[in-house]
């Protein structure tokens, strides 16, 4: 756990180089559809968290980072990015809160602004928990989700998510809550406001995303852990308050 920890918070704290989208001239719509498979992976919403409710007087409130590893080499980022330069990691910050609702609902909002880029995004999600879990039965939850990216002159990039999370604590005190879930995401990404030369049309598509992650809880402070695959890897590291 205590590795997990410094890589995350290296990722974190490191600047990722300038990577500004903006579409070159010699981009195909295979790149165009490449680049937008693994800028899915960047900005689908991601809960980051357990299955079970957080109840009607709950919130939980943190700060994350999720760092994916793109293929950088390759001639769709290049082409993809301003300075043709990309990072091998995508490291995204967030602000993130999640609150309880009545009959085992919750609902979550996230932020992100990922730096030296002009990448930003907004997500939301309804969560209902088909069993809330306890001393001997897991958490198990459907989610749906929506993510919205802006900022970016070129792209017009909407995600939609349906996935569902189990999850089991253990501990008096100090609580390990492992999760894991699968779940099915859908992609539309649009170009818009291309230079004089490019030529790209809309590709809309669906991946698979697998998760596994888990929570320390001490009192109301958590630390949060995750590792997920849409495509290319992701890695998450959360820290906040949950009551």
């Amino acid at each position: 756990m205590k590795r997990w920890l410094a890589v995350l918070i290296f990722f974190w704290v490191t600047p990722a180089l300038a990577a500004d989208v903006e579409f070159q001239s010699g981009i195909t719509q295979q790149m165009f559809r490449d680049f937008s498979e693994e800028a899915g992976a960047v900005l689908l919403y991601r809960a980051v968290g357990p299955a079970a409710p957080l109840g009607l007087l709950g919130f939980d409130i943190g700060v994350e980072a999720t760092a994916t590893k793109i293929h950088d080499g390759s001639d769709y980022w290049k082409k993809a990015i301003k300075d043709q330069n990309p990072p091998t990691y995508i490291i995204a910050p967030k602000l993130h809160i999640q609150k309880g609702l009545p009959l085992d609902f919750d609902v979550g909002l996230v932020y992100s602004k990922v730096p030296d880029t002009n990448i930003q995004y907004l997500g939301g999600e309804v969560k209902y928990a088909i069993l809330k879990g306890g001393a001997v039965w897991p958490a198990l939850a459907v989610r749906g989700s929506y993510s919205q990216l802006f900022g970016v002159d070129q792209l017009d990039f909407k995600t939609y998510g349906l996935e569902l999370t189990a999850s089991k604590g253990f501990g008096v005190g100090v609580k390990i809550i492992p999760y894991a879930g699968l779940g099915q995401h859908w992609f539309e990404s649009k170009p818009k406001n291309l230079s004089a030369g490019v030529n790209l049309n809309k590709e809309s598509f669906s991946l698979t995303r697998g998760v596994v992650g888990a929570r320390l809880q001490l009192a109301l402070f958590a630390v949060t852990a995750e590792a997920d695959y849409v495509e290319v890897p992701s890695f998450t590291l959360r820290v906040g308050l949950t009551w």
